[in-house]
């Protein structure tokens, strides 16, 4: 590809390239409102100002035609009526709500957003909104030396994205990822920023390929885009965690997902054959290694052409699936855009007599090239186009699939741009625009698409969708794995932030591939990779083909019984992982949150990446290097606890921590508790007991909640789950629980708790009554059991 050589540095005749010329807004000319919607017209044209809800407020403007308040695909909330007062003087106009407060500077025309407090949220000093006339727009804000920006999806490098500049425009990249491969799958043109403790956030809503540039100026960042509408969205905050439900409010909250989609999770590009799965399974089962789902590749295909089975390879696909899903193993075939351009192929000519696919503006159909040869692509931003290719998921759903991997989504094609003609036009639903305006919306259009089809099929029970392309809204329909990996220890700690500020953009459901997709990894490195996916939201093992097989036993003796140990784990830890979902549907904070989420008050925080949090009390520091046995570790505020040794840490400073390759790091926060269960081969094994842990403190009180439902339908949504709500005081040696439960699902499990630092005096009261426990004296722990 020429971008990939010196060709990309030619300069232009004069040696230097091109200077558009940006035009400012100019001044404000005139002010009204109609219908809660405030108009400032200008020099360059009308910007509207709306508060969406009462902390958030969205300003737009166009200046190449009517301003319109329509939205693109990402944002599913309404607006509300707020209550606005409204103070206008010589020089400015104040639009003042109950939380939030705009004041509009007339002369030049620039805009400040406020909160409740009167902090300054954005502004505008000397430029603002300007354009050029070949369709550029840019905003540009203060920057403050104390801000720090978190979000924008799916990068590569540090958590923390201030001094760099950030492409939002969806790639498949499969050369080595590194701190600057940008942009990658998905586009988020999202952030966050946290300010000497306060956060507030800003969504671009503009699909055209989009600039974030927080590195050319040293104190105002710019976001732009190469076509549409200046679109923004301002939240309040004031914390990281109410950012995220105000954009999730906006753009969606995940789903619950199913069970059995939190389990461990095998794929290889591929497993070419039926036996080759069987025996896959087989092995998993006699080695005792939990496994919920195996994934099929491009190979299971018939010439790769979707919505088949290579009959050769996978004679019986049906009784394949029926019998993994006895062991409690399902099977996630992978599911891209292309259809092969054959004339003997019902989906293609389906596609083509119904006018289903992408096509130019003179009615001949986009072809690219891509794993079958030549192919065509369906339109998903036409309501019809979706609705056939989500019944087309019957071809699964009648095997007994219940997950679908979308891959190639971005759209990729095997050409110098790697995509498709930004010349296309798209339907979308009877509003023709070209790709260039909607290439980033069809990896989510896809997901929609895929994900309604498949709910609509499963009578009643959750589908699975995993993505690798995505846009704002993303995480409505689809969990999102990084991409196209390597085997190195950096891509190990490149992971991190990557999911981490994934989750601050509102994907709570995510993870990279374990192990390293391309490339050969080793005993070593699967193992510290192992221990980090068994707590990351998604956790799955896949590589590629013509590379070192990674399955658990790939290695030696000593790699497979870690790597085995902490898939197990996996499953211990479920009922907490599952607890942090239902959280992440009802409030979008992400189940993966790095320190700052929940210590926004600690600089220390801002700018850790090789740790996280696994909801507000457990801290996991991966190691990430080889031949280490040995890291520093930051803990915040309070004392935690060593959850290997019991040792009691204190926090707010650095410890050097000794862990062995069979170690993984794990804190949990004195005084809390968490909620495991016994380790299981599949999520459809039976579910026997919840043991809740507490970390006793010698004085005070906190609160914990297990979430349960039945994992499968989607009957939750109408009451039936199960919330256990458990109200904790801490005494010199009494620990005193009052249990209440939410909700009309009863779990079969039983209940235990297991005290960590009491004695084999400390006294247990729940609801009221004193429990007889029994003293573990090599654990130094109180088991108590209680139905």
């Amino acid at each position: 590809m020429l971008e990939d050589t010196s060709f990309a540095i030619l300069p232009d005749r004069e040696g230097k390239r091109r200077k558009r010329n940006v035009i400012d807004i100019g001044n404000m000319l005139a002010f009204s409102c109609k219908d809660e919607v405030f108009f400032f017209r200008c020099d360059a044209g009308v910007v509207n100002v709306q508060f969406y809800d009462h902390p958030i407020v969205r300003v737009a403007f166009n200046p190449f035609g009517e301003t319109s308040m329509k939205t693109s695909r990402a944002v599913v909330m309404q607006p509300k009526k707020v209550k606005v007062d409204v103070h206008e003087t010589e020089e400015q106009v104040e639009l003042a709500s109950p939380q939030m407060k705009v004041v509009v500077k007339k002369r030049p025309f620039r805009v400040q957003i406020y909160d409740q407090a009167g902090r300054l949220l954005v502004g505008e000093e000397a430029r603002g909104m300007a354009f050029t006339y070949e369709g550029d727009v840019y905003c540009y804000k203060g920057m403050d030396q104390a801000d720090h920006f978190y979000g924008l999806g799916e990068k590569t490098g540090f958590l923390n994205k201030r001094g760099e500049k950030w492409t939002m425009w969806n790639t498949d990249v499969y050369a080595p990822h590194n701190p600057e491969t940008d942009p990658l799958y998905q586009s988020h043109p999202y952030f966050m920023t946290l300010r000497n403790g306060w956060a507030h956030g800003l969504f671009f809503d503009n699909t055209y390929r989009t600039i974030f540039d927080f590195q050319t100026f040293e104190d105002e960042y710019c976001f732009a885009a190469e076509g549409g509408p200046i679109d923004y969205y301002v939240f309040a905050g004031p914390t990281p965690r109410d950012v995220l439900k105000q954009y999730t409010n906006l753009t969606g909250k995940m789903p619950i997902p199913p069970k059995w989609a939190l389990g461990y999770h095998q794929s290889r590009y591929s497993y070419e054959t039926e036996q080759e799965v069987r025996e896959l399974v087989q092995t998993f089962i006699e080695k005792d290694i939990p496994l919920d789902a195996v994934y099929l590749d491009i190979h299971y295909m018939d010439g790769y052409r979707v919505f088949t089975f290579d009959r050769n390879r996978f004679p019986n696909p049906k009784q394949l699936i029926a019998d993994l899903k006895q062991e409690g193993v399902r099977v996630v075939p992978i599911v891209d855009p292309g259809v092969k351009v054959d004339p003997e192929y019902a989906i293609y000519q389906e596609g083509v007599r119904d006018d289903y696919f992408c096509k130019y503006m003179e009615g001949n159909l986009f072809i690219g090239e891509v794993w079958p040869g030549k192919s065509a692509f369906p339109d998903f931003t036409n309501e019809q186009a979706r609705s056939w290719w989500g019944d087309k998921h019957r071809f699964y759903a009648d095997l007994g699939i219940e997950g679908i991997w979308n891959d190639m989504n971005e759209p990729s094609v095997f050409n110098e741009t790697k995509t498709m003609d930004i010349a296309v036009m798209h339907d979308n639903d009877g509003n023709p625009k070209t790709h260039r305006e909607l290439h980033n919306l069809y990896g989510l259009m896809m997901g929609e698409a895929t994900y309604t089809g498949m709910k609509k099929l499963l009578n009643g029970k959750r589908p699975f969708l995993l993505t690798r392309a995505g846009f704002s809204g993303i995480q409505r329909y689809a969990a999102v794995w990084t991409g196209d990996n390597r085997s190195f220890w950096e891509h190990l700690q490149m992971s991190l932030p990557m999911c981490m500020n994934l989750g601050l953009s509102g994907v709570a459901f995510c993870g990279a591939d374990v192990g390293g997709f391309a490339h050969d990894t080793n005993g070593e490195l699967l193992a510290r990779w192992t221990q980090v996916g068994a707590f990351t939201p998604y956790f799955r093992n896949h590589c590629a083909i013509g590379f070192r097989r990674q399955e658990p036993w790939s290695f030696a003796e000593k790699y497979e019984r870690i790597i085995k140990q902490y898939i197990q784990m996996r499953y211990e830890w479920l009922p907490h992982l599952y607890t942090l979902f239902a959280e992440a549907h009802e409030t979008g904070a992400p189940v993966m949150r790095p320190l700052l989420f929940e210590y926004p008050d600690d600089p220390h925080t801002y700018n850790l990446y090789d740790e996280f949090l696994l909801g507000d009390n457990v801290l996991v520091a991966p190691i990430m290097t080889p031949n280490t046995a040995y890291r520093a570790v930051y803990l915040p505020r309070g004392k935690w606890i060593d959850y290997w040794t019991d040792t009691v840490w204190e926090g707010g400073q650095y410890h050097l921590v000794h862990a062995e390759l069979d170690k993984l790091p794990i804190f949990v926060k004195q005084g809390s508790a968490i909620a495991l269960a016994n380790a299981r081969r599949s999520t459809d094994m039976p579910d026997e007991q919840r043991i809740v842990r507490l970390y006793k403190k010698c004085d005070g009180k906190t609160a914990y909640m297990i979430y349960d439902d039945d994992g499968q339908t989607f009957a939750y949504e109408k009451g039936i789950y199960f919330r256990l709500h458990l109200d904790i005081r801490y005494d010199e040696n009494i620990v005193r629980i009052d249990t209440k439960t939410e909700g009309e699902y009863r779990p079969d499990w039983k209940l235990s708790f297991a005290i960590h630092g009491g004695t084999a005096q400390t006294t247990v009261i729940v609801d009221g009554n004193e429990q007889h426990g029994r003293w573990d004296d090599k654990q130094n722990i109180l088991w108590i059991d209680h139905n």
